[in-house]
């Protein structure tokens, strides 16, 4: 399958062209914890979404500006992601849970011009401004405060028209940030043409997401995965979005798929293996669920056999990431095997390639690496040609995930290639952790690595080498916890600490976090 990107494309432009035919058709429908609804039409989302470019063009935001966005789920995040895209500015997700440290490192890194919060976020943001030459503009999609635009005050008086940006499809769109195992995370850069790749690869073949769908994408924005399922994968196939605005809980979620016609699911396989633990799982009546996807992490046999066995639905399994778009899974009306990722998807060339970027033969392990002229690859990392550089090896883009393929040509997970940790579906980076514990008095050096996690794929587990004097005990684990959730977001924090009086090191003095990765491995088989 030749896919040949067109020379002009705007993704905003596609999904104003889907409420030119159908205004009325819900583009969004949204549910709150109490069960309170709203549901944008898709006219409704194009003229929002106009109202947004007109207003953010009003405070002196342009093309190729850079926007970081810190909102949670709901019918603005659609808005201000289309509005943005509308202006040609460029978007950086940011999730909701980021805190001063972060935020401070992605507006300098970038660097951006803007900050569009929730009320959650503000303090925050107030508490590193200081330190942000380039941020210039404020806007809230709460109530206004100083130095705050409130974006409902912004929108008054703003025309419903907007004429979108006619970007070149190698324009800069998106800039996400993803975790690494050295350094400050990764600045990721997209063009404007990445969704119409995606579309094609993951909307169509994967979630096989069609016009009359209702749509329930879990992922929160902030994350690649909200723009690519949410986002891109159901307004760009002139489908509807289900958004759920509470916490997730498994019965929560089961209840809602039971009340809603939500037709197809993609969710984490941590929402999953929590949903198949639910007792009475049978008494759930998932009548108009047509298809389900997971992704993020590999999923347990097991989940996937309960969810055939009880809804007669198979979780179809997908991999890709945040520098590129759906790359293995298994596609509709393909036949599963439990446990694998799946086949290459057909406008992408996998291979699993050795140190020297050959192939290795079939059955053998090795890394996941796929051709470096595939259409929805990433662009490099911002202000970052080394780490760039080293993303490739040859004619191949190196994932940092081994596996194996077998005969019939389905790839199967062996692990990370590097200290990644993936936990519940996020990507957490060892230094950021490792940073903001040796801030802490009592610490003289740690580790952190991903320990097997029945829930959640793996867990953070920090190995921590005291400074004299300290001493270790439970109140020290919780302490050392909470300083964490408050530098960084606080899903990353270390949710297993083990005292150790020294680290496993080479001889040049890095830490081997593959031997401590090793040992928690083994003690989780004993």
């Amino acid at each position: 399958m030749q896919l040949t990107m067109p020379e002009r494309y705007n993704f905003a432009a596609q999904v104003d062209e889907w409420a030119n035919r159908h205004p009325d058709k819900p583009a969004v429908w949204e549910v709150a914890n109490d069960g309170q609804e709203t549901i944008v039409s898709y006219g409704e989302l194009r003229r929002f979404s106009n109202r947004i470019a007109n207003g953010l063009q009003s405070l002196g935001i342009s093309r190729g500006d850079k926007v970081l966005v810190l909102v949670p789920r709901g019918k603005e995040a659609y808005g201000l992601y289309l509005g943005l895209l509308k202006l040609g500015a460029v978007i950086i997700p940011g999730s909701e849970m980021l805190r001063g440290k972060d935020i401070e490192y992605r507006v300098n890194h970038a660097p951006a011009k803007a900050v569009i919060g929730f009320d959650g976020i503000v303090e925050e943001v107030d508490g590193i401004r200081g330190q942000c030459p380039s941020l210039t503009v404020l806007v809230t999609i709460g109530k206004a405060r100083e130095g705050w635009i409130a974006l409902t005050e912004l929108l008054g008086e703003q025309s419903d028209e907007f004429v979108c940006a006619d970007t070149r499809s190698d324009e800069l769109a998106f800039l996400s940030y993803t975790s690494g195992t050295t350094g400050g995370p990764k600045g990721v850069m997209h063009v404007h043409g990445w969704p119409y790749a995606h579309l094609e690869v993951a909307a169509k073949l994967w979630l096989d997401v069609r016009e009359e769908d209702l749509v329930w994408a879990t992922a929160g924005p902030g994350w690649a995965k909200w723009v690519w399922s949410p986002f891109v994968s159901t307004l760009g196939m002139g489908a509807t979005a289900f958004v759920y605005k509470g916490r997730f809980d498994p019965t929560a979620y089961l209840t809602l798929m039971q009340q809603y016609p939500i037709t197809v699911l993609c969710a984490t396989p941590t929402e999953y293996r929590l949903m198949a633990k639910v007792s009475g799982l049978e008494q759930y009546r998932l009548k108009a669920l047509r298809t389900a996807c997971s992704a993020g992490e590999p999923l347990n046999r097991e989940v996937i056999d309960t969810f055939r066995r009880v809804f007669s639905i198979t979780v179809r399994d997908g991999y890709g990431q945040t520098e590129n778009t759906l790359l293995i899974g298994t596609f509709a009306g393909m036949d599963p095997k439990p446990g694998s990722m799946g086949r290459p998807s057909p406008v992408v060339r996998v291979a699993i390639v050795d140190e020297e970027g050959n192939e290795v033969p079939q059955g053998s392990v090795g890394d996941i690496a796929i051709d470096r002229g595939m259409i929805a690859l990433f662009k490099g990392y911002l202000n970052d040609p080394e780490r760039t550089a080293k993303a490739f090896r040859g004619n191949w883009y190196i994932t940092g995930d081994q596996g194996r393929m077998d005969e019939d040509g389905y790839i199967w997970f062996e692990g990370r290639a590097d200290d990644i940790i993936i936990s519940g579906g996020y990507t957490i980076g060892p230094f950021e952790v490792e940073d903001a514990l040796v801030k802490h008095p009592a610490v003289a050096e740690c580790a952190a690595v991903a320990s097997p996690d029945p829930e959640r794929g793996h867990v953070v587990k920090a190995f921590v080498v005291l400074k004299q004097g300290a001493s270790p005990s439970d109140a020290l684990v919780s302490e050392l916890q909470e300083h964490v959730k408050k530098l960084t977001a606080p899903y990353k924090y270390p949710r297993k600490i083990e005292f150790v009086a020294d680290l496993p090191k080479t001889t040049s003095g890095k830490i081997r976090r593959v031997e401590l990765r090793q040992r928690e491995s083994n003690r989780m088989r004993t």
